[in-house]
């Protein structure tokens, strides 16, 4: 695997074509260590930190089986209609105080459309005034490449739209759109020149080949940012009786995700309580990023200064 990580580092790309079960046999450690030599050399020592505010909650018409805003759960989840400018502005202040690299705004739905776009794009012009040190991201489903233009005129950089799992396991996740809707989607967001961020959620029940065919299509579709979340199984889900996924699991699919996909940021996200110091090895094995923060509650500071702690102590930026 060090030999593989340096053909890496020498231009090699590895692609569907290669056998990929190399990723699955192999030693653990030495695959972590190669990943962390690819990181190294093509991201370098900052770790890029992000973090988000949930901006309409719930009620939404897709079923996916993990999420607890979908209608067809029976979930506790907040329900509520787009937010104030006001709070969203005071969360984007919080986190660029704080030195986080990227705030969002992420809308429960299949997408976000009529008066509450025009509410977000009115937010994202204020923010980019009022916010120089912090760059603007959106995540509002499956929008027109005319509203991405809107977006990015209006300041954002960076669209988030994962495509969750493989295309062979996706139905199996989500019936009520499909997968080449989600491609497609992500052509429009390249399209309209911004920041592709999409990634997935690995311990739904899909399998190891799954896990290869979901980092090499995000390597196909040339996503810039790959959020890596390990399922936290929520009651009233129809996943909610899945056993959580191991820490090895989670190492192993974080560094084959940096060797496939190398100048990429491999972004930690939901799920690194189930790892020993939120994800302290997983940054040792691939991974460059990290969404911080806890919704932007009262806890966010805290956590968004504990994440920073922990980088300094790992030696990075």
């Amino acid at each position: 695997m060090i030999n593989l990580a340096k053909e890496i580092i020498s231009g090699r790309r590895i692609n569907r074509t290669d056998d990929l079960s190399i990723f699955l046999n192999c030693d653990l450690e030495e695959l972590c260590k190669g990943a962390d030599m690819i990181r190294d050399h093509f991201v370098g020592d900052k770790i890029d930190l992000c973090s988000i505010i949930n901006g309409r909650s719930g009620r939404c018409p897709e079923d996916c089986k993990y999420c607890a805003q979908s209608a067809h759960n029976h979930t506790d989840c907040e329900v509520y209609d787009f937010i104030s400018e006001e709070k969203i502005l005071e969360a984007c202040k919080l986190n660029e105080a704080e030195g986080v690299d990227r705030f969002s705004i992420v809308t429960a739905g299949k997408a976000l459309t009529g008066e509450e776009f025009e509410k977000a794009i009115h937010a994202y012009e204020t923010m980019k005034k009022e916010c120089k040190g912090i760059e603007l991201c959106a995540s509002m489903g499956f929008i027109s490449k005319e509203q991405l233009v809107r977006l990015k005129e209006a300041g954002v950089t960076s669209y988030h739209h994962n495509i969750e799992t493989s295309r062979r396991n996706f139905p199996n996740i989500c019936t009520t759109h499909t997968y080449e809707m989600k491609m497609e989607t992500l052509k429009l967001v390249k399209e309209a020149g911004l920041y592709v961020c999409s990634g997935g959620i690995i311990g739904m029940g899909e399998s190891w080949e799954d896990r290869l065919d979901m980092a090499i299509s995000l390597s196909e579709v040339g996503a810039d940012s790959i959020p890596i979340n390990a399922l936290m199984p929520i009651k009233g889900t129809p996943l909610e009786g899945r056993e959580r996924i191991s820490e090895d699991d989670i190492l192993r699919t974080v560094a084959f995700f940096r060797y496939i996909n190398p100048k990429a940021e491999i972004r930690l996200a939901a799920g690194r309580a189930l790892m020993e110091n939120d994800g302290e090895k997983a940054f040792k094995s691939g991974a460059s990023a990290s969404i911080t923060g806890n919704m932007l509650t009262t806890v966010a500071r805290a956590t968004i200064r504990s994440d920073k702690e922990m980088i300094k102590r790992i030696g990075r930026k």
